[in-house]
């Protein structure tokens, strides 16, 4: 086994040295999305201060504060770049060369995106993080930190990356059909964000909707993790929710190996 996951050190090395050759792009595009969470945060901070409620949907305005940054950091935890880096390379033909390598495919996109993953989450934590931590510590009575409940979370966050890699590079897989996917990503991601929770915690839509929206795999990237963080789900309702991120991990590991024998059959290679 060792010996196996040795050949993919170089692929962890290759994604930590790109990290850190383009730390500045990587920070700029963080900055954008942590003032994308400042946004968020004075926008319910607006709707609760002009609601008579100092409860809404199961939330007071302290956790929902939490619920925003946390979706942010969990979003970060959770994030995979793999339809964008599958796309880019059957786009400019760059995907033959890792074709040529005797390695699997898909393990080469998981151990790059690992290794960069590393140095962004060593940038972020802190900060980030720290500053949840400080929120809490500030106010104990409020928002208390549990140890159970981070650890839970982090036991999710970790599924819900591999959920979203083997998700992505699975919808990366049409990039060997439709060529060019840079639109189709852009659409993927704002749906993505949208059902995930992380723009609307789901438990403010209609019941319906929102147990329809449970059980797809999107709340498993960012809803999810942060309720288990915030301690809003009872035993019955942790177990169903990793149950959902075991069972959707399974069935998009199961479907990217599936696309991957049909897609190589009608492989044409552009650029180069």
């Amino acid at each position: 086994m060792f010996s196996t996951l040795s050949k993919y050190k170089p692929f962890v090395r290759a994604g930590a040295q790109g990290m850190m050759a383009y730390r500045v792009d990587f920070l700029i595009y963080r900055l954008g999305d942590i003032l994308g969470a400042i946004v968020t945060f004075f926008l319910w901070q607006a709707v609760f201060l002009s609601s008579p409620h100092r409860n809404l949907n199961g939330f007071t305005v302290q956790e929902m504060t939490l619920y925003v940054f946390l979706s942010f950091f969990t979003a970060q935890l959770s994030h995979s770049d793999g339809a964008w880096a599958l796309g880019d390379e059957v786009k400019d033909g760059s995907v033959a060369m890792r074709l040529l390598k005797p390695v699997n495919f898909n393990a080469t996109f998981l151990f790059n995106e690992l290794g960069g993953k590393f140095i962004a989450l060593g940038m972020l934590s802190l900060p980030i993080f720290g500053g949840i931590l400080v929120y809490q510590f500030l106010n104990p009575q409020l928002v208390a930190f549990n140890f159970i409940n981070f650890s839970l979370f982090l036991l999710s966050s970790i599924l819900a990356y591999f959920l979203n890699f083997y998700f992505n590079i699975c919808f990366g897989f049409m990039a060997f059909i439709f060529k060019n996917l840079w639109g189709a990503n852009t659409l993927k991601a704002a749906i993505v964000s949208f059902l995930s929770g992380s723009l609307i915690p789901l438990a403010f839509f209609p019941p319906a909707i929102e147990r329809l929206l449970s059980f797809l795999p999107f709340s498993s990237l960012i809803y999810t993790p942060v309720m288990l963080y915030l301690g809003k789900e009872s035993l019955n309702q942790m177990i169903l929710a990793f149950a959902i991120q075991v069972v959707w991990l399974l069935i998009f590991m199961g479907l990217s190996k599936l696309i991957w024998h049909y897609t190589i059959s009608r492989l044409s290679v552009q650029g180069g």
